[in-house]
């Protein structure tokens, strides 16, 4: 059974393990501290004893006055997998390993949350798949991006019929590292050669044009650049010499679907250039884009959004008119 819009019972308190305490693992714990209903019981890292992380723990648990209930500390996954109290595996460490993670977890009856990519290969896809639904357990790659307020606005005014039929969607990542660069991801850009990183732009999308909901995937054509950066990125990060590196400084993806739609999605973390996420909806009623300045046309019209990236509250709704036909209004809050 497919797990699209698979429901379980409710939880009153979630308790979670968390994975992996980078950077991007001991951001989660302090988020997840705020949530109403989420309980952080158990935090798992091979250098679960390292000076800085235990400063951390240590800093964090005196914070929240946890003395009386101080997380299980793990330095194997398996065994956090095992942990019948735990409810959720929460998954922040290097790309590679998360399908282990994930399938070990599913196995064991957990629920899991995965920072993005959640799979590098089709083979762990299928792999990731076939045990979420033998399992009946939640899945959830943690793209961020589909939640963006633009994104979240532009969805719900696709869904309300304001730009038409939506026939193509563009996305990407442009976010040069510079400085930036985990040893792991600059190995796996140095070895792999496409789009390593397409869910920012592509969450978006197939939201938008409801993928594996009322419409599917059907070819795709991709081509990169040479590798320009990538020789002297090595050099500055790793201090050597190098005669190979795969990825290509841009990627650019052609993708359609069933239903006649195209998806654009572009990759770039080398070039200097401004961040962008390159997000565009175009219909046969409407228009939106985020980046460079945020846009949107209805029809002849073009809203009038100034201040959007001075207002990060900013939000769209729809509301009907007294004359019962559709109009847009602003407000921030």
């Amino acid at each position: 059974m497919n797990v699209l819009r698979l429901q379980t019972k409710a939880l009153p308190m979630v308790n979670i393990g968390i994975v992996g305490l980078g950077e991007r693992g001991l951001q989660a714990v302090k988020r997840l501290s705020h949530v109403k209903g989420a309980c952080i019981s158990a935090l798992c890292d091979i250098h679960i004893h390292h000076d800085d992380i235990r400063q951390f723990i240590d800093n964090w648990v005196a914070q929240h006055d946890l003395q009386s209930s101080i997380p299980n500390l793990q330095s194997d996954y398996r065994l956090l997998c095992k942990d019948e109290h735990i409810d959720l595996i929460y998954i922040c460490t290097d790309w590679l390993s998360h399908t282990s993670i994930i399938l070990e977890a599913l196995q064991h009856g957990k629920h899991v949350a995965v920072e993005v990519p959640a799979a590098t290969t089709l083979d762990d896809i299928h792999a990731i798949v076939d045990a979420a639904e033998q399992t009946q357990r939640h899945c959830m790659m943690l793209e961020n991006c589909v939640y963006d307020y633009f994104e979240m606005a532009v969805r719900n005014m696709v869904s309300q019929g304001l730009f038409g039929e939506v026939v193509h969607v563009e996305g990407g990542y442009a976010h040069p590292l510079g400085d930036k660069w985990p040893s792991w991801r600059l190995a796996y850009n140095q070895t792999t050669r496409g789009d390593v990183y397409p869910t920012h732009g592509m969450g978006p999308a197939c939201q938008i044009l409801e993928i594996h909901r009322n419409d599917r995937l059907e070819s795709l054509v991709s081509m990169d650049t040479a590798s320009f950066m990538g020789k002297e990125v090595v050099k500055e990060h790793c201090d050597k010499d190098t005669d190979n590196f795969q990825n290509g400084d841009q990627t650019t993806t052609i993708i359609r679907t069933m239903k006649g739609k195209t998806i654009l999605l572009q990759h770039n973390v080398m070039t200097p250039r401004p961040y962008s996420r390159m997000f565009q909806v175009v219909g046969t009623k409407g228009y939106a884009e985020k980046y460079p300045q945020p846009y949107i046309q209805i029809g002849e019209e073009v809203l009038d959004i100034e201040g959007w990236k001075n207002q990060r509250k900013l939000h769209f709704s729809i509301f009907n008119h007294e004359n019962d036909s559709k109009y847009l209004r602003l407000f921030s809050h």
